[in-house]
């Protein structure tokens, strides 16, 4: 075993920056037997040098983390800090003072990880983003490796554990958003603001992650289509389960029928019970990878927290720390199909839509024509009068398989139907 360290650099210790730094010590000489060299916390770069932190030297925090990347016998920089500055500027400076990089920062890696990876192929040195998608799951080296044979053509999953048990509570106790949420806030799964989750922008940063490598082709965070899962109601869940189903926040990329295009989003939808992702329970992430050899495969865990992260971080270590003793890197970026990312109109999926019209004879084959006038096939229609009397009926239509736009067209003329009196809720089916 070689007895001089590789040295680390950590960029960040809050939840996750601590827990890395707190296992880097506590199994230091496994780490080392691992990596075949022992390995030394160099600097913490923090904000706040003040606060108390647990398990690090207090001579080794500092808050000029641009002089700590550029120190030049730093090895691997280990940043967890998020956000796109100053993040960015100091992983490509890391880069231009020869050391490689470990990064939890899917924002980053999202919006514009195409500047990441050149910078890092130009100075020769690895990126490493595992602990970036599905916490401790292992998912990002799957796919760029143990895949890199195959063919992908879809990737699905439940990526975001705020949203996933907000969902649950509601589709397992009746509870409405609100109440889910606030118990979600109260043991510790959503944030103070939680439009990042709830709002889908966090799982959208996942899902351009995923297709990028999946596809092997640029896909940014501006090419995903993204809808939150706030307006998900009870009434929702109940129509769901009439049809046996439950309601899931997805992150869906697909490659086109014809090989042509790729798509991305991110939405609530509608899945059966019988689907491996319906019964993911509480905060836990799955993802579901369709290939052509491999056939179908479910990557299951825990998505988020420190501890989960964190293990990720130190895999991705390990693994930087071997390629650093082999001199050598592990794989970078793979972009060659330059497929163009199509627009949510093209993407072909089923609608459940529900609404209020009046209760009248005549208002269904009304309806069914609207449909027909977009070439919507209707698959199933379910129709019952209020019992309150108000002369107005409830009418829930499945469609077959259809281009989201002429879906879209449809639910337009749909509004503009005087026996229609509102639509209720809309909805996707997936994952049949």
């Amino acid at each position: 075993m070689r007895t001089r360290p590789l040295k680390v650099a950590l960029l960040g210790c809050g939840v996750v920056g601590s827990e890395v730094a707190r296992i880097m010590t506590t199994h230091a000489d496994d780490l080392a037997a691992r990596i075949g060299a022992p390995v030394e916390l160099a600097g913490v770069a923090v904000r706040r040098p003040d606060k108390v932190r647990g398990g690090v030297p207090a001579e080794l925090i500092t808050t000029d983390a641009t002089a700590l990347v550029k120190r030049g016998d730093i090895d691997v920089v280990v940043e967890v800090i998020g956000g796109i500055e100053p993040a960015r500027g100091l992983i490509t400076t890391a880069f231009e003072h020869g050391a490689s990089v470990v990064s939890a920062n899917k924002a980053l890696l999202a919006q514009d990880g195409a500047t990441l990876y050149a910078a890092a192929e130009q100075h020769g040195q690895d990126l490493y983003y595992e602990a970036a998608v599905a916490g401790a799951i292992p998912l990002i080296r799957p796919l760029r490796e143990s895949l890199a044979g195959d063919k992908i053509n879809r990737v699905m999953g439940i990526v975001n554990g705020t949203t996933n048990f907000i969902l649950d509570k509601m589709d397992t106790s009746g509870a409405g958003y609100s109440e889910a949420l606030d118990e979600a806030t109260a043991l510790g799964y959503a944030e103070a603001d939680p439009t990042a989750d709830v709002e889908g922008f966090d799982a959208a940063a996942k899902a351009a992650i995923l297709a990028g490598i999946a596809f092997h082709t640029r896909v940014r965070l501006d090419d995903v289509y993204r809808e939150g899962m706030t307006e998900v109601t009870a009434a929702d869940f109940a129509s769901a389960k009439q049809m046996g189903c439950t309601i899931k926040l997805l992150a869906i990329c697909e490659r086109a029928a014809d090989g042509e295009s790729v798509t991305a989003r991110v939405h609530p939808a509608m899945i059966p019970l019988s689907h491996p992702l319906a019964s993911v329970r509480e905060a836990y992430n799955a993802v579901f990878v369709e290939a052509e050899a491999a056939g179908r495969l479910m990557f299951y865990g825990p998505g988020a927290g420190g501890s989960p992260t964190a293990s990720a971080v130190l895999g991705d270590l390990v693994a930087v720390c071997r390629n650093r003793l082999n001199e050598a890197t592990g794989p970078g970026e793979s972009a060659y199909t330059r497929l163009p990312v199509s627009p949510m109109g093209d993407v072909v999926t089923r609608y459940h839509i529900s609404l209020d019209v009046a209760d009248k004879p005549g208002v269904l084959a009304q309806v069914a024509t609207v449909f027909a006038e977009h070439g919507v096939s209707i698959d199933t229609v379910r129709q019952h009068g209020r019992q309150d009397g108000d002369g107005e009926a409830s009418l829930v239509v499945v469609t077959h398989r259809a281009p989201d736009a002429a879906l879209s067209g449809t639910v337009e003329a749909l509004r503009k139907l005087d026996t229609v009196r509102g639509v209720a809720s809309i909805m996707r089916v997936e994952g049949e």
